[in-house]
């Protein structure tokens, strides 16, 4: 039988053994415990993610190096600091401090994941995007010790996405039409230019075929074709194959139909559309709408034509008057002796002129109109004076052709606030258009008729009438509608676009039917009248421009055309006056000392010293008395006019200059100048 201290021996003995057993399975674990530590370190410090672990309290007790790398804390320097100092965070809209997932997993023992937009605010102060998640750490009974923090920077991910928000609004807010389509030609997609310009929706056009398919279409793909006209099918079919290939097409020029059936001149760019791989999946097109643009290229190509008609038209229209000028002088020139010949040349010669003046006035005015430059010369007259003196103006062409005029006036007086040599000249060019594309022995109406705060006045003739497709641009510049009768009969195609001009600046309108060719043309004017009714005005008279002669000066012609300076002083010495020519400039400032002129008839364009510089000198010489200067050129808007008169000019005339026109200005200046004295 045992005694007790051998019961006490193996009892020690089997407690030291289990004492081993249990130091020996401790020692296991905590190095299984050790390993299994080592392994989560180094998975945790070699992922991509950013991994912060805290205790109970929320201080830092882990960091992988990506964290350290995206906070700026190393982590011997963060562990046992408060988690919000280490990872500070700010909401990117409101730049308010962020909440931490990590502080609200330990309380709530959940996992908590934020997609809030946070900022990540580093310890140098940078900032950056991330992403950012947490879970709590339980123990062997489930309460919470601890938690760990998982974040990623998404800078690059955030920036892809403003890139493609970015380029999507640009898409949607672009004025072009953007639209997609697979190589079959399906749409994929549709800008809201696309639907501008096309007039569908993006529902109607998204899955649909831009043309005929050229396989059997998905029941979501029905063939239709949406935009393209059938004739250019090929067109597109070529597009997509070169798209295929690789190409890229720029600019290129063609016609889509909208919705409504609108053909829509536009510009093509398509690219080639790539997957992630690099092959081409589709195509992009810009569409641009140029209707506008190739209508505007259009209509300058043809003014351009038009121009070059014209130009050539002026020079066959000035050249004619030529002619005759020429003969009437050789005509002069050998019957000296025969007064009756020469009274004819004389006479025919000075209808030629006239001629070549009024093409030139034409051009001028309606230049004036045109830059609104033109100032009407308003008066209270009566319409009869203004058709008296239209039909005066026109006379000469209508009795040549030999038509029959009639003329039909309201009864009573009208009123008009009117220039009358303006609106004279309206309808004397109305007149005169008539008698002209009228055949001889034809018939033309003036009439005119009051309509309340009105009066419509008409223009009719039996003449060749106006086709229908040339009534719309009847009052263009330089419109002509026959020209063979144009060239045969004489003008620029610029008398209706100078009488519309006209009748507009005296806020009336005008416009023009016709029964076709052959049918004759209407022209109605409708002007505004004044409603009460003063005193007529004084009569108004008309002379043929042969006034009598002034009272005799000394005059100073200057002008580098000796024909015309010699001209100019030999008329001006019938006359009676005392006369020198000068050549130049210089020659007109050298000759004002000794011959001391009461009037200068100063020519502009001169070499060696221009008429302003030579005006400038002359006022300079401080001739007593002072004499009279009219620029006399071929120069006459207004800012000439300036010019002439900032030189010293007291007038300016344009050439060739009317003999009445020129006694008129010297009148009113030496009227003038004695009232100064």
């Amino acid at each position: 039988m045992a005694t007790s201290d051998d019961e006490e021996e193996r009892l020690r003995s089997v407690a030291l053994q289990n004492a081993q057993s249990i130091l020996v399975a401790r020692r296991r674990a905590e190095e299984a415990l050790r390993k299994q530590s080592e392994w989560l370190r180094i998975t945790l410090a070699s992922i991509g993610d950013a991994v912060i672990s805290t205790d109970a309290d929320g201080r830092v007790t882990f960091m992988n190096r990506v964290a350290e790398t995206l906070t700026g804390w190393s982590q011997s320097e963060a562990i046992g600091r408060p988690l919000p100092e280490v990872f500070h965070i700010v909401d990117e809209a409101t730049r308010q401090p962020g909440e931490s997932p990590a502080l609200r997993a330990l309380p709530e023992g959940v996992v908590v994941g934020l997609a809030n937009h946070t900022v990540l605010i580093a310890r140098d102060g940078s900032e950056r995007p991330i992403d950012d998640s947490a879970a709590p750490i339980r123990d062997d009974s489930g309460a919470p010790v601890g938690a760990v923090l998982v974040f990623r920077d998404v800078s690059e991910r955030k920036g892809g996405e403003e890139a493609q928000a970015r380029l999507a609004a640009i898409v949607e807010s672009s004025d072009d039409a953007i639209v997609s389509k697979t190589l079959d030609g399906i749409i994929r997609s549709w800008n809201a230019g696309a639907e501008r310009l096309f007039g569908y929706a993006p529902h109607e056009a998204i899955g649909r075929f831009a043309r005929p398919a050229t396989r059997s279409p998905s029941p979501a793909a029905k063939p239709i074709t949406l935009i393209i006209p059938a004739e250019r099918q090929d067109e597109e079919h070529e597009i997509l194959a070169r798209i295929a290939c690789g190409e890229r097409v720029e600019h290129f020029e063609t016609v889509r139909v909208s919705k409504q059936g609108r053909r829509i001149d536009i510009s093509l760019t398509v690219s080639p559309v790539r997957d992630a791989a690099g092959r081409i999946i589709g195509a992009s097109k810009v569409a641009r709408d140029i209707t506008d643009r190739k209508r505007a290229a259009e209509a300058l190509q043809e003014a351009d034509r038009r121009k070059d008609q014209f130009i050539a038209l002026l020079a066959h229209e000035l050249r004619n008057p030529l002619a005759p000028l020429r003969n009437g002088l050789q005509v002069m020139r050998q019957a000296v002796s025969d007064a009756n010949a020469v009274a004819q040349a004389r006479s025919m010669m000075e209808r030629q002129l006239g001629h070549m003046v009024r093409l030139i006035d034409d051009l001028l005015d309606i230049s004036r109109i045109g830059q609104n430059k033109m100032e009407l010369r308003r008066s209270r007259l009566l319409l009869a004076d203004v058709v008296s003196s239209a039909v005066e103006t026109a006379r000469p062409a209508i009795e040549a052709a030999g038509h029959e005029l009639t003329i039909a006036l309201p009864p009573e007086p009208v009123h008009l606030d009117a220039d009358l040599t303006r609106l004279a000249q309206v309808f004397s060019n109305l007149l005169t258009n008539s008698a002209k594309y009228t055949e001889r022995g034809g018939h033309i109406w003036l009439s005119a008729e009051r309509r309340g705060r009105e009066v419509v006045l008409s223009v009719r003739d039996t003449g060749i009438g106006i086709p229908a497709d040339a009534l719309p641009r009847i009052f263009d510049m330089f419109s002509q509608v026959d020209r063979s009768i144009e060239r045969s009969t004489g003008g620029l195609g610029i008398g209706l676009a100078l009488v519309k001009g006209l009748v507009e600046m005296h806020d009336g309108t005008v416009t023009a039917v016709s029964g076709g060719q052959g049918k004759g043309s209407t022209f109605t004017v409708t002007l505004p009248v004044l409603l009460d009714n003063p005193e007529p005005p004084a009569a108004v008279s008309f002379d043929n421009g042969q006034k009598a002669a002034g009272p005799r000066r000394r005059i100073l012609v200057v002008d580098d055309n000796r024909d015309s300076a010699n001209s100019m002083a030999l008329m001006l010495k019938f006359l009676g006056n005392e006369v020198l020519a000068a050549y130049d400039g210089l020659e007109a400032v050298a000759a004002a000392p000794e011959f001391r002129p009461e009037v200068i008839l100063m020519d502009v364009g001169m070499p060696r010293l221009n008429g302003y510089d030579a005006t400038r000198r002359i006022r300079d010489q401080q001739a007593a008395p002072a004499p009279i200067i009219i620029a006399l050129t071929g120069w006459g808007q207004d800012g000439d006019r300036a010019l002439s008169r900032e030189a010293g000019c007291d007038g300016h005339l344009v050439k060739p200059v009317n003999l009445p026109d020129l006694e008129k200005l010297l009148t009113e200046l030496e009227g003038a100048a004695a009232l100064r004295e």
